[in-house]
């Protein structure tokens, strides 16, 4: 069975979230999905239908390169950390790969509640990925 094939819940989703520039190859036993969706909903829509495909992402055999369209309106939140950086990661969960940080008491933009946990979030330097909402406080 083809990843495509196997993944074909996901793809629909990606498709009917209207991704823009939405590219979907399979290359080294990987189902690579980029583009740009127009909200956070639709992201966190990707990762959550994922999640139900394969629990807790454990194949590690898609990834998700879509970014939220730079335009989306956010709202401000400051890192609340004791005292380290926070991690930004590709997906909500901490089995994702760390992609970048967030610095303590730095002010993020928050794109989207991706769940009670996780907030998908980019830091000034551009780096969009998700949150351990714990360590988040709107400002």
């Amino acid at each position: 069975m083809s990843l495509k094939s196997k993944y074909k819940n996901l793809l629909d989703v990606a498709v009917l979230g209207e991704i823009r520039d939405l590219h979907v190859e399979e290359h080294a036993d990987k189902l690579i999905i980029s583009g740009i969706a127009p909200d956070g909903d639709v992201k966190n829509k990707l990762w959550d239908v994922y999640n139900q495909i394969d629990p807790n992402y454990i194949s590690g055999e898609v990834l998700i390169e879509v970014l939220v369209d730079a335009g989306v309106a956010v709202s401000k939140l400051r890192v609340v950390t004791e005292s380290t950086n926070l991690n930004v990661r590709k997906g909500p969960g901490i089995e994702q790969p760390i992609i970048g940080t967030a610095l303590k008491d730095q002010v993020i933009d928050m794109i989207s509640r991706g769940s009670n946990q996780w907030w998908l979030i980019r830091t000034p330097d551009g780096v969009e990925g998700y949150c351990y909402a714990l360590y988040l406080q709107p400002v």
